[in-house]
């Protein structure tokens, strides 16, 4: 019992510190991305108004908006009114109030797994590049993919341990899944009872707009409760030695939306399966970043941080070409004094270091290198601040030309590189090499 409460208590005390300096650094990071990309959005408007082409420009203005001002906006705003103790509601990413939680386990990672897999519940892939491609084009081709990647949503103020699905009749549109988060040493669920693992289950019956957000995602079936009661039926049915316990009232019966906007309701009740009694063999671990390839390395890398890896090959490449090539460079250095070729070819240089540094800063951040993503952060807010300073005081004209598609995409490196998920992928590399190393 001694050990229980010191544990409660620990973790209590470590949700009232501080964050740490590089969680500080990333908030900081996460407010100047926010403005950038309040900024890009207003700036695009402007001159996409008075173009012909004005209809095609309110596409880039809805992907801006829905996927990084509102979520920011929305970010910001419920980490002031929607508090941060548990009341049997995950949060999106983004701060909303998501899932309900609706189910418990007891057992180790490995009976957990176990049991699912047994049942016919296939382990949802990481959000990465390769996988957001692969849905993609399932969801074109209409091509089945069991293990597609799910949203997250967080708890215990982390993002989900491990989540299960099932595709229904190959489309990819409509699935089972569950996410599974594992509760602290020592935590109680209110009343005093305990579990190994908490999960929120729900079906997708389609893709819609999110009613916050804007942004495209699953819509889920109203009543989540039947969804629950899929998944304990399904592992009951599957697993010997599996057995039940249910928290009557565990939340008060109600209905509301989640972070997509879709209405749910429930009973308020909570099944926990127990596994612990489960024969189940060792469960297979990847291999940790710190021992990783470099290819698998990317491979794992999320979305987030090799969409900004890819959009700083792209912009140093265009203002490389402009700058030596389609620029005045050349000319300048030929027609020049001596003094003069000297500066400018110095500039040159300087400007082309400055380039090659950024990509390779982009290639060590990709591969989970928290310094280097915070320098390219850095230098980014840099760049986006002169051409900033240079619109607002007159000296420089942003319209429809490479200037402003330089400038947008540099917003979107850094909107990228500020996301939750690529600071979670520096932090958890560097967590997982020091404790290879040790």
């Amino acid at each position: 019992m001694t050990n229980d409460h010191g544990s409660r208590r620990l973790w209590a005390l470590q949700l009232q510190q501080p964050p740490p300096p590089a969680r500080l650094f990333d908030q900081l990071a996460f407010l100047v991305g926010t403005a950038a990309a309040a900024w890009l959005a207003v700036i695009i408007g402007i001159q996409g108004f008075h173009s012909p082409w004005a209809p095609v420009w309110v596409i880039p203005i809805w992907a801006i908006t829905a996927y990084f001002v509102l979520p920011r906006l929305h970010r910001l705003l419920s980490d002031l009114y929607v508090p941060d103790y548990f009341f049997g509601r995950t949060r999106t990413a983004d701060g909303l109030l998501g899932d309900p939680v609706n189910l418990g386990v007891d057992g180790s990672a490995e009976q957990l797994d176990h049991v699912m897999t047994k049942a016919g519940w296939h382990r949802a892939d990481e959000i990465t590049a390769a996988s957001s491609w692969r849905i993609i084009m399932s969801t074109l081709t209409r091509r089945s993919y069991p293990t597609a990647p799910v949203s997250s949503l967080m708890l215990f103020g982390r993002r989900h341990d491990i989540a299960y699905e099932q595709e229904v009749a190959g489309n990819p549109k409509q699935r089972h899944h569950v996410r599974f988060w594992h509760c602290p040493p020592g935590w109680l669920l209110p009343g005093g009872a305990s579990t190994d693992w908490l999960g929120a289950g729900t079906y997708d019956m389609d893709v819609r707009l999110s009613f916050f957000t804007l942004q495209v995602t699953h819509r889920i079936n109203e009543d989540t409760d039947v969804e629950r009661d899929y998944v304990v039926s399904s592992i009951q049915q599957t697993n010997q030695g599996v057995t039940l316990r249910t928290l009557r009232n565990f939340t008060t019966g109600y209905h509301a939306r989640n972070g997509g906007g879709d209405r749910f309701i429930t009973d308020g009740d909570l099944p926990i399966i127990d596994v612990s009694a489960v024969d189940a063999p060792p469960r297979t671990v990847p291999n940790v970043p710190g021992e990783a390839s470099a290819t698998e390395m990317i491979e794992r890398a999320p979305l987030a941080t090799a969409v900004a890896a890819a959009l700083v090959v792209l912009v140093s490449a265009i203002q490389l070409i402009d700058f030596v090539v389609a620029g005045d460079a050349a000319e300048l250095v030929a027609d020049g004094s001596g003094s003069d070729r000297v500066l400018i070819a110095l500039a040159i240089g300087a400007f082309c270091v400055f380039k090659l540094s950024q990509l390779v800063m982009s290639w060590l951040a990709l591969r989970g290198g928290r310094r280097s993503r915070a320098a390219l952060m850095v230098l980014l807010t840099l760049e986006i601040s002169l051409v900033a300073a240079d619109y607002l005081d007159g000296s420089a004209a942003l319209g429809l030309d490479w200037t402003l598609f330089t400038a947008s995409v540099q917003c979107l490196t850094l909107l990228a590189l500020s996301s939750e998920s690529s600071g979670a992928w520096a932090r958890r590399t560097r967590k997982a090499g020091s404790a290879a190393r040790e």
